[in-house]
Formats: C-alpha cells, sequence, structure tokens
C-alpha cells in the first residue's frame, strides 16, 4: 500500500498553499494498492519535530478503503475528521491544519493506515483513541513525508 500526492514527492519541500502561510487546505493524494482485506483506512498527518512532542494537524478515520483519489482540501469519501492538536477559544478542533513551525525545517508524515474494521468512534475522538482501537488491527500502513519552514 502506498500515500502519494501530486503536491509533492516523499521527503519534498510542501507547497505553501498547503500550510497556514497559504491556503491551509490539505493537499491532494493517491492511495494505491490497498489491501482487499482493509475493512477502513485511517489518515493521521503528524509533525513528529513539534516541541512538546507529536503534533496532529488532521486525523481521519472510516475511510471508504475503495477510495483512490482525494482532491485537495477534502475529507476523504466515508472519512470522519477527529481532533487535531490545534485549539480554538471555544474548544478542540477537528479539521487539517496545515504545517505551521515556528521555528526551523519540520518534517510533517502523512500516514495511511489500513485495517481490518470500521472504528465506532465518536467526533471528540484524537488519535490516542484510534491508536488503542486499532491495536491488533492494523493490515497495511504507509507514509508520506514532507517538509516545510517559514
Amino acid at each position: 500500500m502506498k500515500i502519494m500526492s501530486s503536491a509533492f514527492n516523499d521527503g519534498g519541500e510542501i507547497p505553501a498553499k498547503y500550510t497556514c502561510d497559504g491556503e491551509d487546505v490539505s493537499p491532494p493524494f493517491e492511495f494505491v494498492d490497498v489491501p482487499d482485506t482493509a475493512g477502513s483506512l485511517i489518515l493521521m498527518v503528524i509533525d513528529p519535530d513539534a516541541t512538546g512532542g507529536e503534533w496532529v494537524h488532521w486525523l481521519v478515520w472510516n475511510i471508504d478503503p475503495n477510495e483512490k483519489e482525494v482532491p485537495e482540501g477534502r475529507i476523504p469519501k466515508g472519512g470522519i475528521q477527529g481532533q487535531n492538536s490545534f485549539t480554538q477559544s471555544n474548544g478542540p478542533v477537528f479539521n487539517y491544519g496545515g504545517p505551521c513551525p515556528p521555528t526551523g525545517t519540520h518534517r510533517y508524515q502523512f500516514k495511511l493506515i489500513a485495517i481490518d474494521k470500521m472504528l465506532e468512534q465518536n467526533v471528540e475522538s484524537s488519535k490516542e483513541d484510534i491508536i488503542v482501537q486499532i491495536d491488533g488491527h492494523s493490515i497495511a500502513e504507509s507514509t508520506l513525508t514532507g517538509i516545510y519552514s517559514r
């Protein structure tokens, strides 16, 4: 299984359009060779270089395993968005929040996980909640890494 984007290559620079310095929309994706046994897909966008630990930029689960292409700025078919690490005055945020490193160059991991079932999670779920639920159910994984600096 593989996750790719026409916007940037693995290890390449993420265009500003997909960051807080641009339109802050999710990049387009292609999902290739998803296992036939997949019950659903999970997409996580994580900054492992964030001060204080991983920063979740996007969390989407229950994506249709037949999804092949996701246009920019769209939630993958069937997907439910969970909490990212951003907050606003009225509480948690549940959408894509693009790269926005305070200093230096950061890596951003767009991780696609195929699992053998659908998840029964509410929209308040976080990355940690999802990790607990997929324990023993992951059947394939792929990561597309992009870099960004301001």
